[in-house]
């Protein structure tokens, strides 16, 4: 297996490409869909800021993760959280009707990942781009030759990609914290690991799924 570190994914900008984009129908099929939830303003405080709001009250990518084909809505989340029943389970309780809901409900989803659920998200972490090893900072060979030999201690150790949510974390520091963590981690037993683990991936999953929800926000505009 690849020495690789999971990161959260990067905060998207308004030029990328929404990802579902072309999958929403101009008359969603109600007969396919849960029943629609009162519609509620999110409130200019919460988590996406700067959301359009569409005229159903709605900030407007939330509207159209809801109303997005089921097929791409399940691709999304794949992106967010590799355990496809988490993806299930978020895209088939749809409708939302704020961003904080759904966040809560795919915190809950985290938190209910069964053990296969667990090693299934693990093993799609371990094919997800690594910005962070191709990272070229000045004097920083030496913590990137650590940070192979730490993954490899780690991978060896517990059997799985080594994941860890640094949102927040400056850039210039990701390095350090990194390999803090790594060597920390290593000194747990495998049943505490896989805990610490499934809530580093509980927290990287929200934060990737409130970019997605904000990209199509952007994407609206």
């Amino acid at each position: 297996m690849a020495n690789r570190t999971s990161l959260q994914a990067p905060s998207p900008s308004s030029t990328e490409e929404d990802p579902l984009t072309g999958d929403i129908p101009a008359q969603p099929n109600q007969d396919s869909m849960p029943p629609a939830a009162a519609p509620a303003t999110e409130p200019t405080s919460g988590p996406v800021t700067g959301a359009v709001v569409a005229a159903s009250g709605l900030p407007s990518g939330l509207r159209r993760f809801n109303e997005a084909d089921f097929g791409a809505a399940e691709e999304a989340l794949l992106a967010c959280c590799g355990s496809r029943r988490w993806a299930l389970r978020l895209a088939v309780h749809r409708p939302y009707p704020t961003v904080s809901s759904l966040l809560a409900a795919a915190s809950e989803a985290s938190y209910d990942l069964s053990f296969s659920d667990l090693t299934e998200a693990l093993a799609d972490e371990s094919s997800m781009p690594q910005p962070l090893l191709g990272m070229r900072a000045p004097g920083s060979q030496a913590a990137h030759t650590a940070l192979q030999a730490a993954h490899a201690a780690y991978e060896a150790r517990f059997g799985h990609v080594f994941v860890v949510s640094l949102d927040d974390c400056p850039a210039e520091e990701m390095l350090d914290q990194v390999l803090v963590s790594l060597r920390a981690r290593l000194g747990n037993d495998p049943d505490e690991e896989r805990s610490t683990a499934a809530e580093e991936l509980r927290r990287i999953a929200l934060h990737r799924l409130e970019h997605l929800v904000a990209s199509h926000a952007s994407a609206a505009t």
